[in-house]
């Protein structure tokens, strides 16, 4: 350790502290140019030195094409609305063709200390305009779409997002061929060319993106907070950026390339650069890469940048009401903090986010809750840069206020200093602490591995902000208890030091309205009444419902291994066994061998009699679960704080139930959840709280118009499909009496499937199908009385369509999504098709993306995949825009889909064989953590397919697929020469549009305008699942 001589002026092995059960080996060097690296060797992924001695050589010679990136932005929502029976066919598990063991990817991540903060004030957004423009090529690799191509082809991905304080790239890619991404990468921080006629295109996809969340209630928020804030504080800026802000900057006379090379040059230097490299290699051989290819690299001073302000970031005694985009009341306070960074042993601001953001027994959600006034409450310093930046920590609480909530908004407020008073009344307690404590250095000693890249990005990430010793750990570490230090963290919890945000739909428009120049947002400022301030200051009283949490009963105590008392003689068991199969259950077991951590995960469908035999019942099974869940939630709330979650949802006629994290007290939780749930009966009080949040959450459905597309296709496709309008106007109709007569029939007859898969023994997992027996000591439900999906079955050479608006009529984004039914998954057939549509998505996913989004620059979300309904194989072709027609957006893909047979036929073998074996790694890539492998064979249980090797069957499927096959493929189901070729196109037309546009294109399509009418003449496939 210290330094040394060759290309490193810094070397340590041991200075990295690690959880004990990480195999993972550890270096941080650092280069002459001032780059810090972070360089792990996974076993797991394997030592390709012995295997591959001239594989450098052959991947340099590998020089494909490629596109642009997605972006992440921190406040963006990811469309996380999966609908049921979509298996949009992530990959699961990763290995070189012809291997039988399984391995994982490889990763890289470079995390830039600088972000929006740096922008200048005449031409905002730039950081993020210049993160988009480095992946748009570089003096050895001069193609716009070359990194990302060759990532796509060696089975990998990339992603880029830029914050306050930095910004991040990251990728992965299969095993072989990191040098390769690598050297591609590295060109990002050397010599990018940053081509003018390269820029003229990309700002307007970060218009694009920029319009992705324009109709976005926290980004609205964010950008109101910013605006609202001090003039000339780093926080008062636009750091999304958009067309306006950078052509604006280029119509005043600023040379827009000129300020991003001048943002370039001044700040991505090895300085303030943190690399993190993973792979099988050793770390010699990483080392010697990262040496070679990031030592040319800009030297620069490992010095930070530094924002200067004097005074608050807001003004004081205000409060500012943001009219919603959605059916919302949202409530959030927000307290300015000194920066904490070099305070992170104590995590002083974190024991107060356990206590403000509690929502067990004497919590402010608990008291709220009971108030009708409050569904959900969130407090803490959020992960963001604008929380936790080099100027300031940002405390902020969210409250979700019922209608009557709305109304109660200062006694709210009231009853939050209440309960501040009770914090400093009874002083810091150690033993909350040390509660916290020994939670966090349990999950940090047996924490679960993330997918490559994210572990990449968030070690990246650290080494910004914690010492090199504690890059892994700092997140987890409570070392040092400083009461005093609590203590003046709560002096800063004073009514002058609040800011008060309130986002509703019921804007008082009496008030003088104004709006924020970048998202056009209305919003109001109001003066907070002085008399209020000093209520709030010093309360007079404390409720004396409000108090401290109770000790915590589910903190784990037994990390025992169950492997250790198996019998090593038995062969190794790779899928789960079915130890109960009877009328009332069905229950699979699997002990975990691979990950040896003390954590099991619990999943159970329990079909539910009558649930979904119409809309009315749909919705009562909906509002039973709901409330159910609130019943529920200081019991679950309490045990996922010592990490055993628990997850409760409804799909058709079945209840959801998912128990997991540490198992040593999964058993005590589980049986009070079903003890409460074979009784429980809903109050009126709940009752009228849950039924007025389900009524919101079925106003705000299909906001987006991504998620509406979904929603319109899945309603097409599934027989039987309750439509949101149909259940708001049933729901009116809905009361606590249909309830409590409905739910002893919903409870009368069962029917549950369930895995128990981790550390638990068979007897273990057989005493927890017990607790179900005891529980529900009900009949068996019948097959014939569960409820089955039918898929539709298009006609032979089907051409539908499918014309809505937008449901938010400010929505200016248009949505064209082009569906192709192939066939069902059924016979010896169904793997090798499968095969077939994910080699077809992997070989056209970047072509597509390159032509319509960096080339035509149609719209921000540019997207193909296969679909997998309810077992009915499909693939999707997806453009959102704000700028161009559903019916143009038609014309575009259609084009490219017809220009497809050109594409593939003029494909060379290497290129194929590429995309192939890339796909082949992709589906035996190794789960990387227990859940990831729970999921993967609780998707083959729910979908009653039991085939639990199925990603090694469609792997070795794909070894015997040739470049013809394909095409013969594309021809046979994409081709609209031939029958099979059934197409259902839905258009989603935003506000800008007119729908008038597609009558004239309407001679050649079947136009669904009557849904039922389409639905009652139509054949449906056999259910399969």
């Amino acid at each position: 350790m210290g330094v040394v001589a060759d290309g490193c002026s810094f070397r340590s092995d041991e200075i990295v502290i690690k959880s004990p059960n990480d195999k993972r080996l550890y270096r941080v060097i650092e280069l002459h140019n001032g780059l810090c690296a972070l360089l792990v060797h996974d076993p797991d992924i394997g030592d390709l030195e012995q295997e591959t001695a001239h594989r450098d050589f052959e991947e340099e010679d590998d020089d494909e094409d490629d596109e642009d990136f997605d972006e992440d932005d921190d406040c963006e929502e990811d469309d996380d609305e999966q609908s049921e029976g979509e298996d949009d066919d992530k990959p699961v598990e990763a290995n070189r063709k012809g291997s039988s063991s399984q391995t994982k990817k490889a990763a890289a991540a470079m995390c830039v200390g600088i972000g929006s903060f740096s922008d200048p004030v005449e031409a905002q957004g730039l950081a993020h305009f210049l993160e988009h423009m480095l992946f748009m090529g570089s003096t050895d690799f001069p193609d716009e779409n070359e990194y990302d191509s060759y990532l796509s082809k060696h089975g990998g991905s990339s992603n880029a997002y830029t914050d306050f304080e930095h910004t991040c790239y990251h990728f992965e890619v299969k095993r072989e061929f990191l040098k390769g991404a690598l050297t591609r990468f590295s060109q990002f921080f050397v010599s990018p060319l940053v081509k003018m006629e390269a820029m003229e295109r990309e700002v307007l996809a970060v218009d694009s993106e920029f319009n992705q969340v324009l109709q976005n209630d926290d980004c609205r928020l964010q950008q109101l907070q910013c605006h609202t804030s001090t003039p000339d504080h780093p926080f008062n800026r636009f750091s999304w950026g958009n067309k306006k802000s950078l052509l604006d900057a280029m119509e005043k006379g600023i040379n827009l390339r000129e300020q991003i090379l001048k943002l370039y040059r001044n700040h991505y230097h090895g300085g303030l650069m943190k690399l993190v490299v993973i792979g099988g290699e050793s770390l010699d051989l990483l080392e010697s890469w990262v040496t070679e290819l990031f030592g040319s690299v800009r030297k620069g001073p490992q010095v930070q940048p530094e924002f200067r302000v004097e005074g608050p970031i807001w003004k004081a005694g205000k409060l500012y009401r943001l009219e919603a985009v959605e059916d919302v009341h949202i409530l959030n306070l927000k307290w300015t903090l000194p920066c904490l960074r070099q305070e992170y042993l104590k995590k002083s601001e974190d024991y107060l986010a356990h206590l403000l953001g509690h929502e067990g027994k004497g919590s402010l959600h608990s008291f709220l809750k009971a108030k009708g006034w409050s569904t959900f409450l969130s407090a803490g310093v959020g992960d963001e840069d604008m929380h936790r930046s080099s100027i300031a920590y940002i405390f902020g609480m969210s409250i979700h206020l019922t209608d009557s909530g709305l109304e109660k908004v200062f006694d709210i407020i009231g009853f939050v200093y209440q309960y501040l008073k009770l914090l400093h009344q009874v002083s810091p307690q150690k033993w909350i602490f040390k509660e916290l404590q020994d939670i966090a250095n349990m999950e940090f000693r047996f924490v679960e591995e993330q997918p490559q890249d994210d572990y990449a990005a968030e070690l990246a990430e650290n080494l910004l902000l914690y010492p090199m010793e504690h890059v892994i750990c700092g997140d987890y570490v409570y070392k040092v208890w400083d009461e005093e230090m609590i203590n003046n963290i709560l002096g800063f919890f004073i009514p002058e030091n609040m800011r008060i945000d309130i986002v509703t739909k019921s804007l008082n428009t009496t008030q003088d309205i104004q709006y924020e120049p970048w998202f056009g947002s209305r919003y109001t400022e109001e003066d907070i009444l002085p008399s209020l301030v000093q209520l709030w200051r010093n309360p007079p009283e404390i409720n004396v419902s409000l108090h401290l949490p109770l000790m915590n009963e589910f903190i784990s105590c037994d990390f025992s291994l169950r492997v250790d008392d198996a019998h090593d003689d038995l062969p190794p068991v790779s899928s789960p066994i079915c130890l109960i199969d009877e009328p009332l259950m069905k229950f699979w077991y699997k002990l975990d061998k691979t990950f040896k951590l003390p954590r099991v995960n619990t999943y159970f469908r329990i079909n539910l009699k009558g649930g979904y035999c119409d809309v009315k019942s749909c919705l009562l099974t909906e509002l039973f679960v709901s409330l159910l869940k609130d019943e529920l939630n200081e019991i679950i709330y309490q045990a996922s704080v010592a990490k055993l979650e628990t997850s409760v949802s409804v799909l058709g006629d079945k209840l959801e139930l998912k128990v997991y994290g540490f198992n040593d007290k999964l058993p005590v939780l589980l049986s009070k959840i079903l003890a409460i749930s074979k009784s429980f009966l809903p109050t009126k009080d709940r009752f009228t709280v849950i039924k007025e949040n389900v009524e919101r959450t079925l106003r705000n459905a299909n906001m987006k118009p991504l998620s509406h597309s979904t929603y319109l296709r899945l309603q097409i496709l599934c027989k039987i499909f309750y439509d949101v309008d149909e259940k708001l106007c049933i729901l009116q109709d809905l009361f606590l009496a249909d309830l409590k007569a409905f739910v002893p029939k919903l409870r009368s007859q069962l029917y549950i499937e369930g895995l128990c898969h981790g550390n638990l023994s068979e007897e273990e997992a057989i005493k927890i199908s017990d607790i179900f027996k005891s529980n529900f000591s009900v009949e068996p439900l019948p097959v014939r009385m569960r409820h089955e999906e039918h898929v539709i079955c298009l006609p032979a050479a089907a051409n539908l369509v499918r014309d809505v608006n937008v449901k938010n009529q400010s929505e200016t984004n248009s949505v064209f999504e082009l569906y192709f039914q192939i066939e069902p998954e059924v016979g010896v057939e169904s793997t090798k098709l499968k095969a077939m549509v994910d080699l077809f998505s992997e070989i056209v996913e970047e072509p597509l993306f390159n032509q319509l989004r960096t080339k035509e620059q149609l719209g921000y979300v540019v997207q193909c995949s296969p679909r997998v309904t309810y077992r009915i194989y499909g693939y999707c072709f997806c453009v959102q825009s704000s700028k161009y027609s559903p019916v143009y957006l038609q014309e575009r893909v259609e084009n490219f889909i017809k220009g497809l047979k050109e594409m593939l036929e003029g494909l060379d073998d290497e290129s194929f064989g590429n995309y192939r074996s890339g796909l082949i790694a992709r589906l035996l890539e190794k789960d990387p953590s227990l859940s990831c492998e729970t999921n993967r064979f609780w998707s083959q249980i729910i979908d009653k397919r039991y085939i639990f090797d199925f990603s090694q069957k469609e792997a070795q499927e794909l070894r015997n697929i040739n470049k013809n096959d394909v095409i013969n493929w594309y021809k046979t189901y994409l081709q609209e020469s031939s029958l099979k070729c059934r197409r259902l196109a839905v258009r989603v037309w935003g506000c800008n549009t007119d729908m008038k546009e597609a009558e004239t294109h309407a001679d050649t399509v079947q136009v669904i305008k009557d849904l039922t009418t389409f639905k009652l003449s139509s054949d449906f496939y056999p259910s399969l699942c």
